[in-house]
């Protein structure tokens, strides 16, 4: 029987409700028919937001939304979407499927989708194609309450009170598609254009993103940092808050040819190994940030996550529509769970992407809408938000799939927020049920709540015919064995969450 510890007497770190964060893009189907359908739609809509898009990520609490891009955000040029929109400059979309972007979806419809959905904003700023005046002017146009050329032209498009940015990134993969640049030269680009990230409200900081690595580029990190600290200034606080972390769950390569829904039991280790691999690549690029911030103030923001496989038959290529199954939902939970016992460093994360684009939450056609297991995932995690995370280890390292395929069988992390422990865990075996013995440090717990999410079979997902196939229900295969024990018994390929509180 493998034995879960948990020691609720000690709190390692805060689980910021941030690292629960998601990411759209104006890719495919994410914006337009997923998020924005347009005042005149048929749709039901509060100002061109679909109203059950947005009611069911209320339910998970999204705490941030990073926006425009990825890849597009450093050929966004963010005049072309504010105004009439009529008026507004059309482009061709060169990144995602080369079609026609109008721009109706800008600064303040995106400001307006935040509101609705109770979350802060996260801007990416254009530095591969953009310039140090067009971010500078950008921030004073969302930012500053006074009177100025942008401020005025603001109000002039109908929002007299500035809004709030929350986080701002600076350039986006800059290593990439942001430019092909150089650690040295981007360092240098971002000491120049964060400057000009103006901290207008002292009492509503702007949190700075700097461009991190691409998945295990160390090279990037050490460089990018090196030289950003070179004559750095004393007071770094605002020069850099975060700096990103990009990684795709890609079990077959950059140029995925295994079906989102059809794989066998090798490409199902394969997938949850390389989920896996976030531990060591958060381990490793923290080490490297260890030497430059001992005292852990810049925070690292794994602002890209996700898996990525081939497209749905039929789709166009350029939109990555995928399908979502169990085993999303499991890379998920690995996931978050090492995000949670992570939170020391990882403040910040973004699921990619929030609707219709690769492991997304929700999908859409038409009128029509669907949870995806990812999503059920995040509502259940939903309660480490904010939490304390609390020491827990497991008794045995067991090790399920082989060689590059092979991964721990459970994953769990624990936090306590508000009196209550919340647990999560992981079953990653295909076919066998395991049993776990919890063990609390104290006694007097009782189960407050607990849910399940357990496909028949793991390649099991929801569809617009069947759109509850995959859902959460509540868990009830738990025993209470003494004062501070329980036993649990976890499903093949099951993620589980149960609440404690205690009565004496």
């Amino acid at each position: 029987m493998i034995r879960l510890v948990i020691n609720e007497t000690k709190k390692t770190g805060k689980v910021e409700p941030e690292i629960y964060g998601h990411f759209s893009e104006h890719l495919g189907r994410c914006i337009y028919e997923g998020l924005y359908v347009g005042e005149d739609s048929d749709i039901p809509n509060v100002n061109g937001m679909r109203s059950d898009v947005v009611e069911a990520l209320k339910e998970i609490e999204v705490p941030v939304l990073r926006w425009p891009g990825g890849c597009f955000a450093d050929e966004y040029h963010w005049k072309d979407g504010i105004g009439e929109k009529t008026e507004r400059k059309k482009m061709i979309n060169t990144h995602w499927g080369g079609v026609t972007e109008d721009n109706s979806f800008g600064t303040h419809e995106y400001m307006e989708l935040c509101r609705q959905l109770g979350c802060k904003t996260y801007v990416n700023g254009n530095v591969g194609s953009g310039t140090v005046q067009e971010m500078s002017e950008w921030v004073e146009y969302m930012t500053f309450e006074g009177v100025s050329p942008m401020a005025n032209l603001r109000k002039e498009n109908g929002s007299e009170k500035a809004w709030k940015v929350d986080f701002f990134g600076v350039g986006n993969e800059n290593w990439g598609c942001g430019g092909n640049m150089t650690p040295e030269y981007y360092g240098n680009l971002y000491r120049r254009y964060q400057t000009y990230v103006r901290q207008y409200d002292e009492k509503k900081p702007i949190c700075k993103v700097a461009c991190g690595p691409n998945v295990d580029d160390y090279h990037w990190t050490e460089q990018v940092l090196k030289t950003c600290f070179d004559h750095a200034p004393e007071h770094l606080h605002g020069f850099m808050d975060m700096i990103s972390l990009h990684y795709y769950d890609l079990p077959d390569g950059w140029e995925p040819k295994v079906s989102a829904t059809e794989f066998d039991e090798e490409m199902y280790y394969k997938t949850l190994h390389q989920a896996w691999r976030m531990e060591e690549l958060i381990t490793r690029h923290s080490a490297i940030i260890d030497q430059y911030d001992p005292e852990k103030k810049i925070g690292l923001a794994v602002d890209e996550w996700g898996t990525w496989f081939a497209v749905e038959p039929g789709t166009n290529p350029g939109f990555l529509y995928q399908q979502n199954t169990m085993r999303d939902a499991l890379v998920a939970g690995i996931t978050l769970n090492i995000f949670n016992k992570h939170c020391d460093r990882v403040k910040m994360a973004c699921i990619a992407q929030m609707v219709n684009v690769l492991q997304s939450v929700i999908l859409t056609e038409g009128e029509k809408m669907l949870r995806t297991p990812t999503y059920h995932v995040f509502h259940m995690f939903r309660y480490h938000q904010g939490g304390e995370l609390v020491e827990s280890s497991l008794s045995t390292e067991e090790k399920i799939g082989e060689g590059a395929c092979e991964v721990p069988c459970i994953t769990e992390s624990v936090t306590q927020k508000d009196g209550i422990l919340t647990v999560t865990l992981n079953n990653l075996s295909l076919c066998e049920t395991k049993t776990l013995q919890l063990q609390f440090a104290e006694e007097g717990y009782e189960v407050t709540e607990a849910g399940i999410l357990a496909g028949a079979d793991v390649h099991d997902f929801n569809t617009f015919e069947e759109p509850d196939k995959v859902v959460e229900k509540k868990y009830e295969d738990y025993e209470k064995t003494d004062g501070n024990r329980f036993v649990l018994t976890l499903p093949a390929a099951s993620v589980v969450m149960i609440r404690f509180h205690k009565i004496s």
